[in-house]
């Protein structure tokens, strides 16, 4: 018995976790519904706590470049001490929410690359060597968002990247850590502008979209960025013409930069 013990401190015949998600289907502001079932290892052990959380993998800016980091959101805890005997077995089931400024993995049935959320589970175990388990979810778009690229799409941009970055976008109502850009190469009609990055902040009642324009560089001009930002009511979005919206604020910008 001795061994074992020792054994399971180092994670040998430790008990383990599985979670088993309902549905990897979510959209943000959503309930992500699943089960996670403990096995017992081979002695008996104190359970400290099980909580479940959302991790994404971020980008970090750091002096020598960029970095991915891993920052957990949304975490909760199912439950507290527990005694697990040799053998035995538990099936926790959970329901945890999606903030609203989560950022969508998926677009037009398709991943998007770049973009890893999933569900993180952790087993703290008394002296032994914590038990973790991550299972990925798919975030689909608000129908507010899905009428904001589908404006983007009709109006001929493509799709370049989309990453997460950690940092904040001034003067939005954003409470992560971090935040998503979503990137388009621009049509040929718009022959001043190289890209535009896409930007969601949103909460239960509305959204701050933002948008960052990619100057083409000129022979005797530098690049410069222009940056918009605006509201829309998540209830009443449908009120709006987008595509119409989003190329009138394109055109009138690129007119008063001299650029279109």
């Amino acid at each position: 018995m001795g061994f074992k013990k020792l054994f399971a401190s180092m994670g040998v015949g430790s008990a383990s976790v599985q979670t088993v998600l309902h549905e990897p289907n979510v959209v943000p502001g959503g309930v992500v519904q699943g089960e996670v079932h403990i096995e017992a290892g081979s002695v008996e052990q104190q359970i400290q706590g099980l909580s479940v959380g959302l991790m994404a993998k971020v980008e970090v800016e750091t002096n020598d470049g960029e970095m991915k980091q891993d920052i957990e959101f949304g975490r909760q805890q199912l439950g507290g001490a527990l005694g697990l005997k040799e053998g035995a077995s538990h099936t926790v089931p959970f329901q945890l929410e999606v903030p609203w400024e989560t950022p969508i993995t998926m677009f037009m049935g398709q991943q998007l690359t770049g973009m890893n959320i999933g569900v993180t589970t952790e087993l703290a175990i008394a002296h032994a060597v914590d038990s973790t388990d991550l299972d990925p979810v798919n975030v689909h778009p608000l129908p507010a968002q899905q009428a904001i690229l589908d404006s983007f799409g009709a109006l001929g941009f493509r799709f370049k990247t989309a990453d997460m970055e950690k940092g904040r976008i001034r003067g939005t109502r954003q409470q992560l850590p971090f935040y998503q850009e979503i990137e388009f190469f621009a049509p040929p009609q718009f022959r001043g502008l190289t890209q535009v990055e896409l930007s969601f902040v949103a909460d239960g009642g509305e959204m701050d979209v933002i948008m960052e324009m990619d100057k083409k560089p000129g022979l005797f001009t530098g690049s410069s960025d222009s940056y918009r930002a605006f509201q829309v009511d998540l209830a009443h979005f449908q009120q709006t013409d987008w595509t119409a919206f989003v190329n009138q604020w394109l055109t009138e910008v690129g007119g008063r930069r001299n650029w279109l």
